[in-house]
This record gives C-alpha cells, sequence and structure tokens, in this order.
C-alpha cells in the first residue's frame, strides 16, 4: 500500500500523509494535473469523485464533488496557489455547497503535495494546515484520515493501468 505513515499534530494543526508510489514523479504528477485522471483517485473508492473545474495553475479554482452510494453529493474546491511542475503544488481546500460556491461554516485548510523521484518511483508528502486544533478535529470526526488512507491506496493500482 502506498501509505507509509500518517501524522496528526494538534499542536501545528496539521495532518500529513507519506506515500511511496511505484511509478516515476512525472506520471504521478500528471495524474494531479488531468481531471479525468484525477477524478479516478480522489475520495475513497464507495465516493467517486467527479472534477468540474481542473486547470493546476496558480489563480484557478478547481471545483469538484464527490457522491455517496445513495447517492448524495458532497462537494469541495481547491484555490490553487503555487504551482512548481513535477515538484510540489499548493491550494486552499475547502467545502462547498451542491451548486459548487464555498462553504463558509467549514474548514478551509491550507495544502502544500510535494513529489520527489525516487529509485523508480516517487515519494509524496501530502501536508495540510487548519486554522485551528477544532478545525483539524472537525475533519478527522468526519473521517479525513479513512478517506485519505483509501483514496491514496488505489492510486498505484490506477497507474499501472496504464
Amino acid at each position: 500500500m502506498p501509505v507509509t505513515d500518517i501524522t496528526k499534530d494538534v499542536e501545528t494543526r496539521t495532518l500529513t500523509i507519506t506515500a511511496e508510489f511505484a511509478a516515476p514523479v512525472e506520471r504521478v504528477w500528471a495524474l494531479y494535473a488531468d481531471p479525468r485522471q484525477l477524478e479516478r483517485v480522489w475520495g475513497p473508492p464507495e465516493y467517486p469523485a467527479t472534477f468540474v473545474d481542473h486547470d493546476l495553475r496558480p489563480g484557478t479554482r478547481s471545483t469538484y464533488y464527490m457522491t455517496s452510494p445513495e447517492g448524495e453529493k458532497f462537494a469541495g474546491y481547491w484555490d490553487i496557489t503555487g504551482v512548481e511542475p513535477t515538484s510540489q503544488f499548493t491550494f486552499n481546500d475547502g467545502f462547498a455547497h451542491e451548486d459548487l460556491t464555498p462553504n463558509p461554516d467549514m474548514p478551509v485548510s491550507q495544502s502544500t503535495y510535494a513529489f520527489e523521484a525516487t529509485d523508480g518511483g516517487t515519494r509524496s508528502v501530502f501536508t495540510t494546515t487548519y486554522d485551528s486544533a477544532e478545525a483539524l478535529q472537525t475533519v478527522l470526526d468526519m473521517g479525513m484520515e479513512e478517506g485519505a488512507r483509501s483514496a491514496i491506496n488505489q492510486i498505484d493500482a490506477f497507474l499501472a493501468q496504464g
């Protein structure tokens, strides 16, 4: 399984996930840059994602929703704040209403997704920082850790398909 470590730090308000992928960094980067590929692995398998907008460039907003087994939609957005192709991108990650507008009643995090080439593979560190310990606890109570682990652990199988 790609996820090798998950660290929750209430003091720094961070959730950090480390993963090792059996694919070159360029291939892993391409997954995050392409909305059709990204939606195949964003979210747990039982909550497939649909990206409505996605352009991995600073100043853009990506919008998406995940659909539950019962058909309920859970929406979110990324405000892309920085991109260094194949090495990292940063974004503000928030929850959205069904019409894809930001939901100000839910936490927004600052995220850095970093990618480093290893011997034939890629080491990724996904760091998410919340404005408060309460905001971090809110998403943990919602199952963020389990959902992220499940989503990230399906990436190797997807990349192996070609």
